[in-house]
């Protein structure tokens, strides 16, 4: 590669909107203009549309390209419908098992491989650190640092045995925010003590475990770079991270349109300074004028030479040796995603981690009860002009086991008093109460809601359905899962609990 324009293609990743890759994608493809794609569910229909949509991409492309997609498993995953689903980081922590963990990252990644996607932005290698934190929660493995590493470690071994490239992130360590940076510019809390003796543990083990790449956080550590988020820190990229654990691999920025980078700086601006301080590849997800902005400004700094060349071939090597090692010369075939095989996978790691905080005499319920409602806190999940039609996911796996069940979805954005009056008619209204909550921790109208249902009803089985965390907020309920993370296959272990199937045994990867 010998044009200037097409090295600095080749550091930038971009996604797009619709099923199909618009034009101005083919062409800059076809031109060297960019080194890749990444998706998003607006870029997925069916595992037939994703393979044709990758094709199309590597079929224009005058050179190797990555595709790149955020595949965690339970809270973040871009495949869902027709694709096989997993339960989270947390969950798959709960467990205790990286073995499972490192099972259902190959599961994961051969359906990836079958696409043509080479590239997974997972897994999260944070430390579950703060309950308030807003971007984590139970995309992480948990509490523990050598709990993280180990399963972080597994996951790397999953994804890339089965040839799809893994990305540990977020480097060095999202946990310990308690502000989310698609929203806002953050800080990390805690000591530079805590973020060497802690945070860096699982990034360590992900190195130790050659990982393909890794991704850097937009938040600022005052104690390392009380300038630069570390996305642009030369200190947290090229000191900490390069020289001082020894990582030489491909690095990327997590997507440079989230406000805690277009708060502060440009997409141009921005795009130079994670370059300099050692970036090898910049993501835009959204904005063509953002992209276009960023390869704008590294092209006329190279020219300038304000980026040094040196610094360019640094990265088009690290970028071509993770293309090639990650070729996808050989893909399973579709008929691989979803096959029965990965569907009983997901199920045995969602029951695994599954957690039994609290049984009382309710558990298992059976179609003999007959005054069972369920009540579940949260957005509206569809148009609520006749409730008796909207179900989520769990009432709809519910109601095909227990068909007797009233099903209610509260919003706790709703007026006050409305919700308080509604919810103490249903609880008359019924023997048994299973309450559902998201997140009610961080949700104060929510939590209030939730504590109202157990302390009225004469019997409350609580479903925590992502965090843990509102277990310990919540007092009143005979009977208390956590299930670590609302995925399909969670909540089908959920009901599954709740009829009897099983009883769950694993213990929570952080305090409730």
């Amino acid at each position: 590669m010998t044009r200037l324009a097409e090295k600095i293609g080749q550091m930038l990743l971009v996604g797009f909107e619709g099923l199909k890759p618009p034009r101005h994608i083919l062409r800059w493809l076809e031109s060297g203009r960019i080194g890749g794609v990444y998706l998003f569910a607006r870029n997925i229909e069916s595992p037939a549309q994703v393979k044709r949509l990758v094709a199309d991409c590597r079929a224009a492309a005058s050179a190797r390209i990555l595709v790149g997609i955020d595949q965690e498993g339970g809270v973040v995953a871009r495949l869902r419908q027709g694709f096989s689903e997993s339960p989270g980081a947390m969950a798959l922590g709960a467990s205790g098992d990286p073995a499972l963990a490192e099972d259902v990252a190959a599961m994961l990644g051969r359906e990836m491989a079958a696409l043509g996607v080479n590239w997974n932005f997972a897994p999260v290698a944070d430390i579950a650190r703060q309950r308030d934190n807003p971007s984590i929660g139970a995309r992480s493995f948990g509490r523990d640092p050598q709990r993280v590493s180990d399963c972080a470690g597994a996951q790397i071994r999953g994804f890339q045995g089965a040839g799809v490239a893994a990305t540990v992130k977020h480097f060095p360590g999202l946990g310990g925010s308690v502000i989310d940076t698609h929203e806002a510019p953050a800080k990390a809390t805690g000591s530079l003590s805590s973020l060497y003796a802690q945070d860096l543990l699982p990034f360590k083990a992900a190195i130790a475990a050659d990982v393909g790449c890794v991704m850097l956080t937009h938040v600022t550590y005052d104690a390392l770079d009380s300038q630069y988020p570390a996305t642009l820190s030369p200190r947290i990229v090229d000191g900490l991270l390069r020289q001082e654990l020894g990582y030489d691999g491909a690095v990327c920025t997590d997507c440079m349109e989230m406000k805690a980078i277009t708060d502060v700086y440009g997409a141009g601006e921005s795009a130079l300074l994670s370059v300099l301080a050692g970036v090898d590849m910049v993501l835009h997800s959204h904005t063509r004028a953002k992209q276009e902005a960023a390869y704008d400004a590294l092209l006329a700094a190279a020219q300038s030479g304000k980026l040094p060349e040196e610094r360019i071939a640094q990265s088009l090597r690290r970028i071509e040796a993770l293309k090639r090692r990650f070729a996808l010369e050989r893909k399973p075939p579709l008929e691989i995603v979803g096959c029965a095989e990965h569907l009983a996978l997901s199920k045995r790691a969602a029951r695994a981690g599954a957690v039994l905080l609290r049984r009382g005499d309710s558990l298992p319920l059976a179609s003999s009860n007959s005054r069972i409602a369920l009540i579940e806190l949260g957005s509206q999940p569809a148009p609520a002009s006749d409730e008796s039609v909207v179900q989520s996911r769990f009432a709809r796996q519910l109601s095909q086991r227990l068909p007797q069940v009233a099903c209610h979805w509260v919003d706790p954005a709703a007026d006050a008093g409305d919700n308080l009056r509604r919810l103490s008619g249903i609880i008359s209204g019924a023997d048994t109460i299973i309450l559902v909550t998201r997140d009610a921790h961080r949700q104060p109208a929510q939590l209030q809601l939730a504590r109202q249902v157990c302390a009225e009803a004469d019997s409350a089985i609580l479903i925590c359905a992502r965090n843990p965390y509102d277990a310990g907020m919540i007092a009143g309920a005979e009977s208390v899962i956590c299930v670590n993370g609302d995925s399909g296959p969670s909540l089908a272990a959920a009901v599954e609990a709740i009829c009897g199937d099983y009883r769950p045994s694993s213990r929570l990867a952080v305090e409730p």
